[in-house]
């Protein structure tokens, strides 16, 4: 009698989670430039500009950065269809369309950047972590630094609103 031959799959592990949160990340911060040069460009205050700016070359490297990760991992970079990313995106461009040219614009921006920040910060928090726990220390190591750069970004946003760009969007509603 021959024995049957199993269908099920494969049950997926770390490594699989570690692949697939590779590809969205991969894919979130390549739509995050996309979205950084929009930002930037509709922004109103020169120093919300400059933020978006600074965050888009660091944003190149961390494209970068997890270019090589896919390496050390053994597979190639791709990205994958991130309905998170995407999400949060959209919002961002929804505001950008209600608030252009209205005093809470730079507010809203920095905000919706906010936002992205925190999206960023879980993932390559959990990536970092998982590339550890499955001994890829160089990986850990690009992972960590992306990390590390979000952590200052988001620092960077939350000075720009709370040093005046909040106020600014009260005053000038008023």
């Amino acid at each position: 009698m021959a024995t049957k031959k199993s269908t099920q799959a494969q049950p997926k592990g770390l490594e699989d989670l570690f692949h697939h949160g590779l590809k969205d990340i991969y894919y979130a911060e390549r739509k995050i430039l996309t979205a950084l040069r929009k930002m930037a460009k509709a922004a109103q205050s020169q120093e919300v500009t400059a933020a978006f700016e600074k965050h888009r070359v660091e944003t190149e490297g961390q494209v970068e950065r997890l270019q090589q990760v896919f390496e050390i991992f053994g597979k190639r970079a791709q990205g994958k269809t991130c309905p998170g990313i995407d999400g949060i995106i959209e919002e961002g461009e929804e505001i950008l369309d209600d608030f252009k040219n209205a005093p809470a614009l730079d507010a809203a921006l920095v905000a919706a950047a906010q936002a992205v920040e925190h999206y960023e910060i879980s993932r390559y928090g959990a990536l970092a972590t998982w590339a550890g726990l499955l001994g890829l220390k160089d990986a850990v190591a690009l992972l960590e630094q992306s990390l590390e750069e979000e952590k200052r970004t988001d620092a960077t946003l939350t000075q720009l609103g709370e040093g005046g760009v909040n106020e600014r969007a009260l005053q000038e509603a008023a």
